[in-house]
């Protein structure tokens, strides 16, 4: 499960699929992330959410993430690209906006973080 969870982080680069342009777009999450394997997410808005899209890397095209939220501080669900296993997930914006730590779990008790950079 943790392996599951990490591997989550690192395969993952968090890409939110399907820019509008709404109030949505300048919300800090959205954009792209480079997660610490390398890959690039990219996060946008999606029917009233935001969405992450793994956009370069082996996993690329896969959806990764789901989540609502304003500001600096999102919830929602993260997917594990390499076993298609589905976490909640938490996510806040740091560092003055260039930084998105990633949190994931599992029964609310195995929990995984992971910081992107924003690309």
């Amino acid at each position: 499960m943790r392996h599951s969870i990490l591997a989550l982080a690192a395969a993952t680069s968090m890409a939110f699929v399907g820019y509008a342009p709404t109030a949505f777009s300048a919300e800090p999450i959205v954009g792209q992330w480079r997660a610490p394997g390398g890959g690039v997410v990219e996060v946008a808005p999606c029917g009233g959410e935001f969405c992450a899209t793994v956009v370069s890397g082996e996993h690329k095209g896969k959806a990764v993430g789901r989540m609502s939220g304003t500001g600096d501080s999102y919830s929602g669900t993260v997917t594990d690209p390499r076993e298609d296993k589905t976490y909640d997930g938490t996510a806040s914006i740091e560092a003055g906006g260039n930084t998105l730590k990633l949190e994931g779990c599992a029964l609310k008790v195995f929990c995984k973080s992971q910081t992107w950079s924003r690309v």
